[in-house]
């Protein structure tokens, strides 16, 4: 669900000095990763700044731990099941990192230039002297990730012998003979393991050196690199039990284990939804035909469209169909969110609507769209897809009707009702655009009063924000049982 925070991609100028001498010049001091980290993570508090930008719904349970694990220089474990943000949290921790840090320009192990680490960098600095060319890296580069799979190799992370070397005439006990994996190449960085328990328990066996005599050893040939680096692992609670497990050395290896989980508040929900919905993917050309493709803005999702969401997701992880181990991702709600601004979009484009916004009739398509996403707990080895339908379909209008009496509670709707008292109807479906739908109702009551309790701001309501309000106005009635409905799947009609 993530990628590297927008803390960590800002890029200002890299320094000046460009050689040994230079650095040595400009004060420059060396510094261990996880006093880096300590000193900005302290300076960003005291600050009174979000330590971890961009993390929703962990302010007062997890980010406290994650900080004091930080603090203490603690490699850590985060322990939680799948779509809680473990992988967004432990690339956001790169944005605790200076943004520059110096290099000897060459150096496989991102050697810093007053403390190199190889032979290889002992030796560029003894011919060179103060010659020696110093590099830039940005912290964006200092972070490395594996996802542990039952195919990852001990070459894989920690290297393995290059035949290549070998065969250009180095002795096989040569350090320089070695082909580093991924864990020394991020030295001086921020290395993860995702879903740490899925690896190979000798594999596991391999990173013991790394986490306490922070050497590394390869192919009975021990090599002695002091390595710099903050490692982060991430687990599953089912696999960290069942399937797989971290083996006590190792597990006894990690300062600190934090337990993560889903957003406790719906407020929090909602807010994750709006940060991490890609609904911004359509070109922006005022709704203008050009070379006869549609173009529209972004889609706008009503506020209460996202809660109607949010409580499905919540609803869902709380169902007794649910298997409760496997847990109901927050990309979950994230993908039905974008689907029903596709929809919007879809609707928009087939009836020639000018700025595509998202209505009640747009959720059907969230159910099979995000099934996949579910884990039902009787499924079997002969899953009913027709009865896992019909507990969503059943959770997605429980979640409606949730939204409609939190939102429009004491709203007076009488009006709209009365519309339907001579027994006519209104048509609905995905493909019927706002105008139509407005049209068959005429002059409605009260309905500013319904968009403001909406959100809708007086100055921004359009036709297509008035058939979304009206729409949802429609089926919270039908739900609490003062209208009926009729659908087929793609054609809705309201009456009384």
């Amino acid at each position: 669900m993530a990628e590297v925070t927008d803390v960590a991609a800002q890029t200002t100028a890299s320094p000046s000095p460009t050689s040994l001498g230079e650095l040595r010049a400009s004060g420059a001091a060396f510094r261990p990763v996880k006093a880096e980290i300590r000193a900005n993570l302290l300076a960003r508090l005291g600050r009174g700044e979000p330590s971890l930008p961009g993390i929703v719904g962990f302010e007062d349970t997890v980010v406290p731990e994650v900080e004091r694990a930080l603090i203490a220089g603690h490699d850590l474990v985060l322990l939680g099941e799948r779509g809680q943000g473990k992988t967004r949290l432990i690339r956001t921790l790169v944005g605790l990192l200076d943004e520059w840090t110096p290099v000897l320009v060459g150096s496989e192990l991102n050697e810093h230039p007053l403390q190199p680490i190889s032979a290889w960098g002992r030796r560029q600095i003894a011919e060179h002297g103060d010659e020696t060319p110093v590099g830039w890296l940005h912290r964006s580069d200092r972070f490395g990730e594996k996802l542990a799979t039952p195919d990852t190799s001990v070459g894989d992370l920690i290297g393995d012998v290059d035949p290549i070397k070998v065969a250009a005439g180095r002795t096989l006990g040569d350090p320089e003979t070695m082909h580093y994996g991924l864990v020394p190449r991020t030295n001086r960085g921020i290395f993860s393991v995702n879903e740490l328990p899925d690896l190979a328990e000798r594999i596991q066996v391999a990173l013991l050196n790394v986490l306490e005599e922070r050497d590394i050893q390869i192919r009975g040939y021990r090599i002695r690199l002091p390595l710099d680096l903050l490692l982060v692992a991430s687990a599953n609670p089912e696999d960290y039990t069942n399937r797989g497990r971290i083996i006590t050395p190792l597990k006894d290896r990690f300062g600190t284990e934090v337990r993560t989980h889903y957003p406790i508040e719906l407020a929090d929900e909602v807010r994750l939804l709006h940060q991490e919905a890609h609904t911004s993917w359509v070109a922006s050309a005022g709704g203008r035909r050009l070379d006869g493709v549609p173009h529209f803005d972004a889609p706008i999702i009503p506020e209460h469209l996202a809660e109607i969401i949010a409580r499905f997701t919540r609803l869902v992880r709380e169902s007794s169909h649910v298997d409760q181990r496997s847990g109901v991702s927050a990309r979950f709600a994230i993908a039905g969110l974008e689907t029903v601004a596709a929809s919007a979009v879809r609707r928009a484009a087939v009836a020639g609507e000018t700025r595509p916004v998202a209505r009640v009739v747009d959720l059907p398509g969230v159910v099979p769209a995000s099934r996949g996403k579910v884990e039902f707990a009787d499924a079997g080895s002969d899953p009913d897809d027709e009865r896992e339908l019909e507990v969503l379909e059943h959770l997605l209008r429980q979640a409606t009707a949730q939204t409609f009496r939190a939102r429009c509670a004491g709203l007076d709707l009488s009006g709209l009702q009365e519309h339907f008292t001579g027994g006519e109807t209104v048509e609905s479906g995905e493909l019927v655009p706002a105008a139509a739908l407005l049209g068959q109702l005429g002059t409605i009551p009260k309905l500013a009063e319904l968009l403001g309790r909406l959100g809708v701001p007086e100055g921004e309501q359009s036709a297509e924000q008035a058939a979304a309000a009206v729409e949802f106005a429609l089926e919270g009635l039908y739900l609490t049982r003062r209208l009926a409905k009729d659908t087929d799947g793609t054609r809705t009609v309201y009456g009384a």
